[in-house]
């Protein structure tokens, strides 16, 4: 393992590494898992911004079929697409996660990286997930509503006074501007402590809210890592999802070939451009997770058991002193 300095650029650099040390076999996880997740983001809002059904030149772009529309979607059919949809993502995400981050651990110690072994971590880490992420919609839920209540009550404390509400009041909407900072601020600092619970789920096969508990342990002292990669890696998904965004073709704007053409290959450079960045991301939230271990002084102790079975305690006579031979 090279040697980086405890900072954002270490973090970077050692997942460079890990990736370019087994290129093929993050490639294949990527395209496995991540590619169509990326591809979702830019085709979705074109499928979602049809309201009835897609038009004759939407199918030929995203289906290359000349299949006349059918009978119009009912208004379940509204609600069918953005539930799949989110299904899709999750699960695509979780299955990305967890194959990720155990490659990632693994190679982090300069162990084999095996497909077959981090396609059975998706089994086993997959509803370990599913659990911790219940936990912290639960928290946040659980925060969101207290604000909310209290909110509320102030409101009802003035109606009761009976003073008239003014929505358009300065202090009023000042006050409501608060409370929404409040929540946010709270729950942009959970993200921070909850950074590394997903990597825990899938290291140490832990989930629900002990991932949440030891991630506010081991991020103690890397914080500001923490905060500055969901800065980066959020505002560079960011802007591309922006740039994304613009890709959505409208009826009247497709009128030959060469738009579906340009649309086609704007959509393979932004989706590839978009795949690696969330691989980046998950490796380094291993990697950080690595770190922070090292930070509390739990990574060495991890590398001599790692390595414990390739040394051999002979004792001899002379002062009862074991002597240590490395076996090649």
């Amino acid at each position: 393992m090279s040697t980086h300095s405890l900072n954002l650029w270490g973090v970077l650099s050692e997942t460079k590494r890990i990736i370019n040390a087994h290129s093929r076999h993050f490639l294949a996880l990527s395209v496995l898992f991540l590619l169509p997740l990326s591809f979702s983001l830019i085709v979705y809002p074109s499928l979602a911004q049809s309201s009835s059904t897609l038009s004759y030149h939407r199918r030929s772009v995203f289906f290359f079929s000349r299949q006349e529309p059918g009978i119009l979607p009912t208004d379940k059919s509204h609600l069918l697409l953005p539930i799949i949809y989110a299904l899709f993502v999750l699960i695509f995400s979780l299955c990305a996660t967890a194959s990720i981050t155990h490659s990632t651990f693994h190679g982090f110690y300069g162990r084999p990286v095996k497909f077959i072994s981090s396609i059975k971590s998706v089994l086993f880490s997959f509803l370990p997930l599913i659990a911790t992420l219940i936990a912290t919609l639960i928290i946040a839920g659980l925060i969101v509503f207290a604000f909310g209540g209290f909110t509320a009550l102030v409101f009802k404390g003035i109606a009761l006074f009976g003073v008239e509400i003014d929505y358009d009041n300065v202090y009023l909407q000042g006050f409501v501007f608060l409370i929404t900072a409040l929540v946010v601020g709270l729950l942009i600092y959970l993200q921070v402590e909850w950074y590394l619970a997903n990597v825990i789920v899938v290291v140490e096969s832990r989930w629900g809210f002990s991932p949440l508990k030891r991630s506010s342990y081991l991020v103690k002292g890397m914080r500001r890592i923490a905060f500055a990669m969901i800065l980066l890696f959020g505002i560079l998904l960011g802007f591309l999802g922006a740039l994304c965004s613009s890709l959505v073709p409208s009826a009247d704007g497709i009128s030959g070939g060469w738009v579906s053409w340009a649309f086609i290959f704007q959509t393979v450079v932004y989706t590839g451009f978009m795949t690696i960045l969330m691989l980046y991301n998950v490796a380094a939230n291993a990697v950080l997770f690595m770190y922070c271990k090292a930070l509390h002084g739990e990574l060495a102790f991890e590398i001599a058991e790692e390595f414990a079975h390739e040394y051999i305690s002979l004792p001899f006579d002379d002062g009862k002193v074991p002597h240590v031979v490395y076996v090649v």
